[in-house]
């Protein structure tokens, strides 16, 4: 949605969002976290009103004596069968939705405080990585601030990558060729996954299942086109006169820790925050940082998508009385809270 909406249109927004919060509560099925995942993903100001009707029902269970519960801002890609974090079942009937909205809205304007901290700040310039399903039946999966460009016909499946790394996973076509092109390289698959990351000086294939053959630029000397399989790695320097491309095998470890910035849902267990950020920190550019030993031994348990930095700033933030500051390097320190509620 534009800058530019009326006040109706938001208004619009904030009675969907809310909607969504009630059948959220009482469970949604895979049919409707599709659709949820769908509105969300469409705009950026339904996932503001939707992080903001799903802090104000937390509100209310704690205005009304209620038990906590826990519950990280979701994001389009992250909705599963289960919960984002751990969440403790209330045990009383569900508001009707018409009561929800009618209450739900003027709490944002009684209760400005609040609806300060359902916005993280510090993690709105940090994209999630994406999964987008090609018409064929093929996956990319887009690392932070990847892009990429399709262009589909009915001879050829190409695919450009304009800027940072992605995973592919073709299916088999033998009437249609799955190309990626990137500088310049071109990378030729059949029913195999892989990976192209374009870097400044190089493009670097790994491939982990099937085989791939590399075309490099006209600018690398190559007298054979290399065909790269399952478990190896090739480099293709793109500067003038450069080397034929350079393909080694690679362990299994190895191609674990070069594709760590694969979403996957991480389940912590009274783990202590210290080895949290550990573990977003080898999954993510983004990196955490704690200056106070107490706070890094403080223990949580949740489960939540290894990239939705958004999700776990907001639930620290909401939930855990932790601060969270973005530095100019983009590292993300993370403080103890003197309250968990700010003055008004």
């Amino acid at each position: 949605m534009n800058p530019g909406t009326n006040s109706e249109s938001n208004r619009s927004i904030d009675d969907k969002a809310a909607a969504w919060v009630v059948r959220q509560e009482r469970g949604l099925t895979p049919s409707e976290q599709d659709d949820l995942s769908q509105w969300l993903a469409a705009d950026l100001q339904h996932r503001a009103a939707f992080a903001e009707q799903r802090w104000s029902w937390e509100e209310l269970d704690r205005l009304n004596g209620l038990q906590p519960s826990f519950m990280a801002i979701p994001d389009p890609s992250l909705l599963a069968d289960r919960r984002i974090v751990r969440v403790r079942r209330r045990r009383f009937a569900l508001l009707a939705l018409a009561a929800t909205v009618a209450v739900a809205i003027p709490l944002r304007f009684a209760m400005p405080h609040l609806w300060r901290r359902a916005t993280v700040t510090v993690a709105d310039a940090v994209p999630l990585c994406e999964k987008r399903t090609l018409d064929d039946g093929s996956t990319v999966e887009l690392n932070r601030g990847a892009t990429v460009t399709v262009h589909y016909s009915a001879s050829q499946r190409r695919v450009r990558l304009e800027r940072g790394e992605a995973y592919f996973t073709v299916e088999r076509d033998s009437a249609r060729p799955f190309v990626v092109e990137s500088a310049g390289v071109s990378v030729r698959a059949g029913g195999t996954a892989f990976s192209v990351k374009r870097g400044s000086t190089a493009v670097t294939v790994l491939v982990t299942e099937g085989s791939v053959r590399l075309n490099p630029p006209a600018s690398v000397s190559a007298t054979t086109i290399p065909v790269v399989t399952a478990g190896h790695r090739a480099l293709i320097l793109l500067a003038a006169d450069a080397p034929p491309p350079l393909v080694l095998p690679v362990s299994h470890g190895e191609i674990e820790a070069h594709l760590a910035w694969k979403p996957q849902m991480l389940d912590f267990n009274e783990t202590p925050l210290g080895e949290i950020a550990q573990e977003f920190n080898r999954r993510n550019s983004v990196r955490f940082e704690i200056a106070d030993a107490a706070l890094r031994a403080r223990r949580f348990s949740a489960a939540i998508r290894s990239d939705n930095i958004t999700g776990f700033v907001a639930m620290l933030e909401a939930d855990f009385g932790v601060r969270a500051k973005m530095r100019a390097d983009g590292v993300i320190v993370l403080q103890s809270s003197p309250q968990q509620i700010p003055p008004r």
